[in-house]
């Protein structure tokens, strides 16, 4: 059950707050700014390089590496070279996950080790693999982890993840947004000096400041009624959220708050793009899901039963492709089954800007839903 009132409490907010949570949404746009400094001094900014990679290959372990692979993706557009490694191994440890390169990775392609721990032993084989196949090498791990050891003695660029003191109280997250913002700037400001992408200095630090912007509309003093986050928990408590997503950024920013909600807050959540959702979801809303669906005796004694979990369609809309917009169908489709809808639209930007935003506002909905109901 979501206790509403502890929404309005910041006080009681703090106190919930075991995992730093809050402070790292809220911190996100220093994040940035520090993670930007930190890629300066390791000489991003200096690299020449010559022509694009094959391939960029990403491994790390958890959901951060997991969404900064799919970022950087649709960030690269239509043939991206981006791939995720996943790891295998019996348990989610550092020491159980393993990593191997493709047999067909080589000197004209570039690895990219992301993590907000850096003890991984196979992380550490891993760049000396790459070095021993000659791929190029950059990591983003915490300093003096046995991972930038390795980079070191490969040869490869080490890039200090940014931290902050409090990091170390609690076990990261890997959903955390202070983690993620720490690991995906630095990729993107050397994505951008390989002509990969477009992330220079002055979009980073209009993506810092549209991430302050949303810490001041969404953090813990303002009230549920004028707080787009402390909405979207409010109006998620009871029910099993369907994410729509229409627009270039949307779709990543969709996959992340699914993911946020199961490791933050301990909720199912089901993703899907338009106007593909409107297939793939639809005999969800025509069952015993959607809102109007009550297939027991009407007149029973619910007092002491928990609230049935309903779905309620959440709307994350980018700018369309085109002008194309299945956001019209999408509300005919929810509202037919009484099934309502919860939409988020960023203000006008850059691409990453309004990603940014999205993700922001999405991940303190996360939190605010995780402390209020107890997770």
């Amino acid at each position: 059950m979501l206790d509403e009132s502890l929404l309005d409490t910041p006080e009681g907010l703090a106190e919930a707050d075991r995992r730093g949570l809050l402070r790292g949404a809220a911190e996100a746009g220093a994040r940035v700014r520090t993670a930007v400094r930190h890629a300066t001094e390791a000489g991003i900014g200096d690299l020449k390089p010559d022509g694009r990679p094959r391939a960029v290959l990403i491994a790390g372990p958890g959901a951060a590496a997991t969404h900064t692979a799919d970022l950087l993706g649709t960030l690269a557009g239509v043939g991206s070279p981006v791939v995720r490694l996943a790891p295998i191994g019996v348990a989610p440890a550092a020491g159980a996950l393993r990593w191997e390169l493709p047999g067909w990775a080589g000197s004209v392609d570039l690895l990219l080790i992301t993590t907000p721990d850096g003890t991984e032993p196979s992380l550490s084989l891993l760049a000396d693999q790459a070095y021993r196949r000659g791929c190029s090498l950059v990591a983003v791990a915490p300093p003096g982890t046995p991972l930038a050891e390795a980079v070191a003695g490969a040869h490869g660029l080490f890039v200090p993840m940014a931290t902050s003191p409090y990091d170390q109280e609690e076990p990261l997250a890997a959903s955390s947004p202070g983690v993620f913002w720490a690991l995906l700037t630095p990729l993107l400001a050397l994505l951008d000096r390989i002509g990969l992408l477009s992330a220079p200095p002055e979009t980073l630090e209009k993506v810092a400041d549209r991430l302050d912007h949303i810490a001041e509309r969404c953090g813990p003093a303002i009230a549920t009624y004028s707080n787009p986050a402390k909405t979207l928990a409010a109006e998620l408590a009871d029910a099993l959220p369907m994410v729509w997503a229409e627009g270039p950024a949307a779709g990543p920013a969709g996959r992340r708050f699914a993911a946020a909600l199961a490791e933050l807050a301990g909720r199912p959540a089901l993703v899907a793009e338009l106007p593909e959702a409107l297939s793939a979801h639809s005999a969800l809303l025509a069952g015993p899901l959607a809102a109007s669906a009550d297939p027991d005796d009407f007149f029973r004694d619910r007092v002491e039963e928990s609230p049935a979990l309903h779905a309620r369609v959440v709307l994350l809309r980018d700018r369309p492709i085109s002008g194309l917009t299945a956001a019209p169908a999408a509300r005919d489709l929810a509202l037919s089954h009484d099934t309502p809808i919860s939409e988020l639209e960023p203000e006008e930007g850059g691409e990453l800007e309004t990603l940014a935003e999205l993700i922001a506002v999405t991940d303190f909905a996360a939190v605010y839903l995780a402390l209020a109901s107890g997770a």
